[in-house]
């Protein structure tokens, strides 16, 4: 039980994601990213999501997505999932910044 419970809510390591390949998709829109973004995130805003699809399947590798708060990554992870691609949401971009550097 207790491994079950620590599977549910760790953290996962997205540093080692990124040693692997992993890439940062920030969904904010360009305005809130241009005031700040983590160094080398894509910014593909959560309504142009769904005409990237194609571009981030043939990436063919796991996609990390933050935003400001999380609620609009976690809907990107979502959608990202519903296409088989491998997605997992990182959050507030400041918070996911310093779990990266």
């Amino acid at each position: 039980m207790l491994s079950f419970l620590k599977k549910i809510f760790a953290t996962p390591n997205y540093k080692a994601l990124l040693q692997h390949g992993a890439i940062i998709i920030d969904v904010r829109t360009p305005n809130e990213y241009d005031n700040g973004h983590i160094r080398n995130a894509k910014n593909i805003p959560l309504d142009k999501l769904n005409i990237n699809i194609t571009y981030l399947k043939k990436m063919n590798c796991t996609i990390i997505c933050c935003c400001a708060s999380g609620a609009r990554s976690g809907r990107a992870v979502a959608q990202l999932k519903a296409n088989n691609i491998t997605a997992i949401n990182g959050g507030n971009w400041q918070m996911l910044g310093k779990r990266i550097n």
